[in-house]
């Protein structure tokens, strides 16, 4: 069995990755010498060169060091990297991501958030509530905090490892929760298990890990197939949750709610992130939290203090002109919910998406819903597929899907003009989704916003 007690230098292929990012701060946090390698320098990548890890931007032969070293990669390197055979081939010990986070959780309580959706935020809120407790946490998340500017968090001596536990290539099979929280199994990943059925078995999989004395969050309405040995509690935003939201009322943007637990009531709470959905992640998070022994009071800062996730329904412009907002909705319930929010919030202005699909097989499996999904605001603008690991599909583009949408204002515009089009439509509420390089856009579209409706600094 590998002991981490041997090793001292660590090799990240794929280290600006947002999963593989947290690992390596972590065992730069512990002294060990770090490197890697990853395809553009990013804001997380300078973040880690400037705690002082060597970072390489070329897949050339000659960059990758000679010492002995271990290397962990993430599924996301094409096997065809020279960087993975090189090592391969020099037989250095190679082990996945979702591994070596298996094997560091192994020394702490863990608390592990799955879902194919809405894990980031749930896990997000959990670490801020414990963070700020008199708990404290380790925390491994899949999104940038907006509270800490970081997705690493490492109290001093934790005994409480928050997770994000990742369904993409059964990654969270590797984790053995003490708390286990479910936020749905909505198909997805249909390239890696084939159908809903194969996910639903994983998810269950993952279920039946959680500790014997541990506890399992459902959001209402799951459930698994077979019994597992720990506590099996249900949330949502209904009396018949185990754990709900109740009495909520929206106030300066904010919710105003009592939380139900089984057994006492949390009266007066603030949650100020918008967006349903993200209530409901509020609430799964607290009762994970009460579960753990985190008081009522500490619980209700944390929630009252979340800033929120980058591309996690992040508000870029909040102006009596033009309203802008950031999200990383990549599948169409994600769309669902980030468009209701939305609606929720404006009920009377116009809302023009700017959506970017995601891989062409995501595309294919879910055209149709897509494009209802899409046809729910005033206007849609459509970017080309990002094919991210994937090569094209005949047959599946962004010209497709846009037949399907059954908006009147729609459109689909190069990734290089966007910015230029988006200045002659007039439109009140503005929100570019997608899991690609999207995000690349959003600073020359603020911009351009700020310049546009003379906003002032």
């Amino acid at each position: 069995m590998l002991d981490l007690r041997d090793i001292q230098r660590i090799y990240f292929l794929g280290i600006g990755g947002i999963g593989m990012s947290g690992l390596a701060h972590y065992f730069l946090n512990l002294g060990y010498h770090v490197s890697g390698f990853d395809r553009t320098s990013t804001a997380i990548t300078r973040e880690l060169e400037s705690r002082g890890a060597t970072i390489i931007y070329k897949d050339e032969v000659e960059l990758y060091p000679k010492e002995e070293q271990m290397v962990i990669y993430t599924p996301a390197i094409p096997k065809t990297n020279v960087g993975y055979n090189y090592f391969r081939r020099r037989g250095f010990l190679m082990y996945k991501r979702s591994q070596i986070l298996g094997l560091i959780a192994d020394n702490y309580k863990v608390l592990a958030v799955a879902g194919t959706h809405g894990k980031t935020t749930t896990s997000t809120i959990l670490a801020h509530i414990l963070h700020q407790s008199s708990k404290g946490c380790i925390a491994f998340l899949g999104g940038v905090s907006a509270n800490y500017n970081t997705n690493f968090i490492m109290d001093e001596a934790p005994a409480m490892a928050v997770v994000e536990a990742d369904e993409f290539d059964r990654s969270f099979l590797s984790l053995y929760p003490h708390t286990a929280i479910i936020t749905n199994m909505d198909a997805d990943h249909l390239d890696i298990y084939g159908n809903k059925d194969a996910l639903e078995v994983s998810f269950n999989m993952f279920a039946l890990q959680t500790k014997k004395k541990g506890n399992i969050l459902l959001k209402k309405g799951l459930a698994l197939k077979e019994e597992p040995f720990a506590k099996v509690y249900s949330y949502g935003l209904t009396k018949d949750a185990d754990f709900y939201a109740d009495d909520i009322e929206i106030e300066d943007g904010s919710y105003h709610f009592t939380l139900v637990t089984p057994e006492e009531k949390l009266e007066d709470l603030v949650f100020p992130y918008p967006g349903r959905h993200n209530l409901e992640n509020a609430v799964a998070a607290s009762a994970a939290a009460w579960l753990n022994g985190v008081s009522n009071q500490q619980n209700k800062k944390g929630l009252a203090t979340f800033k929120g996730v980058n591309r996690r329904f992040e508000s870029i412009l909040k102006e009596k002109k033009i309203v802008f907002v950031d999200d990383y909705a990549h599948h169409p319930t994600e769309l669902d919910a980030c468009f209701s929010a939305l609606r929720e919030l404006y009920p009377l202005k116009k809302i023009t998406a700017v959506f970017q699909p995601h891989l062409f097989s995501r595309t294919r499996d879910f055209m149709a819903q897509f494009a209802a999904s899409l046809s729910k605001v005033d206007a849609i603008v459509l970017l080309d597929i990002y094919p991210a690991r994937e090569l094209p599909m005949e047959g599946i583009t962004s010209s497709v899907l846009l037949e399907q949408i059954t908006l009147k204002d729609k459109a689909l515009v190069p990734f290089d003009a966007l910015v230029q089009y988006i200045e002659t439509l007039e439109t009140e509420v503005l929100v570019t989704v997608g899991a690609g390089d999207i995000s690349n856009l959003v600073q020359p579209l603020k911009e351009m916003l700020i310049k546009k409706y003379s906003i002032k600094a």
